[in-house]
């Protein structure tokens, strides 16, 4: 057994799945170096976390993957809903609800859609995307311990080559572990959780049968649960013709053991399931998983951070949990690149748990309610609650009421009980349809990715907000991107006929938007003050914690 000398990288990312290849992807397009290690071979194998929601594929289009995504994403792309039913033979089968986006309304409020993308056809996308942009991710790689310097700047990693045996010593200026729901480096730290705890257990089969389609028949649905008191389960299409998964029931606390879900077991289990006894049914994979609700008491512990699994689990319906952890490597990512960068202060990453802990805790707790609203197969929920119809809110309507951010209202709950943009430091900005100078149609979404941007009108008040914006990002040393919208000569920007770009943000024509690298809402301006130079340097330093 051998041991590299020593290395160094500006970060290193623990965990090569779904969160841990996000945050690589993210980090690449901002130009940040880092290493991932995944003590797994590859990607997952297994068929779960199939729901991506508008803001996650907000993200991965402003990265350039949504493209890819939907690509690899194309054999189900027209399912839709979740059936409920006694059995697929049942004739009284109910929706509990039919489409994703009825009506076609979500397409006023982004410019992306839902997408529905199972893991193992997900990871392989981000994987290939994050290494074209440079990412360095090694998977067999297992971290076998770390420690933070003494003097607070930087991690000392042990890494273990599985296959070879070799050992690597690495040391980063920040460590990001996505190492799932079981924590090695949590459990280092002493982080404690809170939460409801477990919730209930699945042991997810993966499956062949040809004749379950016929049975199927017409029913393109994300997902149906199957109600049969003795064979009660989750059904869900993987390529709609032959290949299949179903999640059924596992009761540890009755003395049930993963080893008792035998192949002739599972079978049989799903055979009554769906009403089809005679089914031929191949079994191709089994794997156990647990639903609770817990997130972790911390977020980051020195030059430690957390995301993902690792600090917060959730109920699988609607998929939050899978959301909330790319959208946590999200936030992650343009705090670091700022950090790295030199133009944000280091405590800019004290605002990472500020705001995204408290958006997992709200979000946990509606996962939990619509799990229960629907009655999940194998969760006996709590009595009491009422419907959670509203998802999204969950989705697009979560918000930053303390953090990097500038006249958020406190009061404000972080999930509201309905989604709509108001353009209010510390929500996500405005999605709005604007044609560039080159005649490009793009979404006001797409500027929010390399640094902080000014959204200004094009009259007197926005050129003396550019000349401000310029003096101020000189005096701050901040990338400050400024953008001119309206419909004169000066614009820059262009929106559709008769879109009001000012009043879907908040204020006036004279005022000014800053707007995130991540596409929240900094701060805003609801008109031109006397004095604009001076509010946007404090302002700058502020969100950024520049000193």
């Amino acid at each position: 057994m051998t041991t590299q000398a020593d290395d160094r990288v500006p970060v290193l990312i623990v965990g090569g799945s779904l969160v841990g290849l996000s945050a690589s992807l993210f980090l690449a397009r901002l130009g940040v170096p880092h290493l991932v290690v995944e003590k797994h071979p590859g990607t997952s194998i297994h068929p779960r976390g199939r729901g991506n929601n508008l803001r996650t594929m907000e993200l991965y289009r402003t990265a350039g993957a949504e493209p890819q995504i939907r690509a690899a994403a194309a054999v189900l792309a027209g399912n839709q809903g979740i059936l409920q039913a006694a059995s697929l033979v049942d004739a009284e089968a109910e929706w509990l609800f039919r489409e994703i986006d009825a009506g076609g309304k979500l397409a006023r409020i982004s410019p992306s859609g839902w997408c529905l993308c199972s893991q193992n056809d997900l990871e392989p996308v981000l994987l290939r995307y994050a290494r074209e942009l440079g990412g360095d991710i090694r998977f067999s790689t297992e971290l076998l311990s770390f420690e933070q310097s003494e003097d607070g700047t930087g991690v000392t990693a042990q890494l273990l080559d599985r296959e070879s045996g070799e050992r690597r010593q690495i040391t980063a200026d920040y460590l990001i572990a996505a190492d799932g729901p079981r924590s090695p480096v949590r459990e280092a730290l002493g982080i404690g959780q809170t939460g409801r705890g477990e919730l209930f257990h699945n042991v997810s089969v993966t499956f062949r049968a040809k004749r379950l389609v016929d049975a199927v028949g017409d029913h393109h649905f994300i997902a149906c649960y199957l109600t049969n008191p003795d064979a009660d389960g989750v059904l869900l299409p993987v390529d709609n013709l032959e290949n299949w998964v179903f999640h059924a029931p596992w009761h540890p606390d009755r003395g049930e053991r993963l080893e008792d879900f035998t192949d002739d077991r599972c079978a049989q289990h799903i055979r009554a399931a769906v009403g089809l006894p005679d089914l031929e049914i191949e079994i191709t994979g089994k794997a156990p998983w647990h639903a609770a609700e817990r997130v972790a008491d911390r977020y980051a512990v020195g030059r430690v951070l957390l995301a993902g699994d690792s600090v917060h689990e959730m109920s699988p319906t609607g998929a939050f949990g899978s959301n909330t952890g790319i959208q946590d490597a999200h936030n992650l990512a343009w705090k670091l690149a700022a950090v790295l960068g030199g133009w944000a202060g280091p405590a800019l990453l004290d605002t990472y748990e500020q705001e995204r802990r408290p958006v997992a805790i709200a979000t946990g707790e509606r996962a939990s309610a619509r799990s229960a609203e629907h009655s999940h197969p194998g969760y006996a929920a709590p009595a009491g609650g009422g419907p959670q119809k509203n998802v999204m809110a969950v989705a697009l309507g979560y918000r930053y009421p303390d953090g990097a951010v500038v006249g958020a209202d406190p009061g404000l709950p972080v999930v509201p009980e309905a989604f709509r943009p108001t353009g209010e430091p510390g929500s996500r900005a405005p999605h709005l349809w604007v044609t560039d100078g080159g005649g490009v149609r793009r979404s006001t979404l797409d500027l929010y990715e390399r640094s902080p941007v000014l959204l200004v009108g094009d009259g007197d008040p926005g050129a003396a907000w550019c000349d401000a914006a310029r003096s101020a990002a000189a005096r701050r040393y901040v990338p400050l991107a400024v953008h001119r919208i309206g419909f004169g000569p000066d614009a820059d920007l262009v929106p559709e006929p008769d879109a009001e770009w000012a009043a879907l943000h908040g204020i006036t024509d004279s005022g000014a938007v800053l707007v995130r690298p991540d596409g929240f809402v900094a701060w805003r301006a609801p008109g031109l003050p006397p004095e604009p130079e001076a509010w946007l340097v404090d302002v700058l330093g502020a969100v950024l914690r520049l000193g």
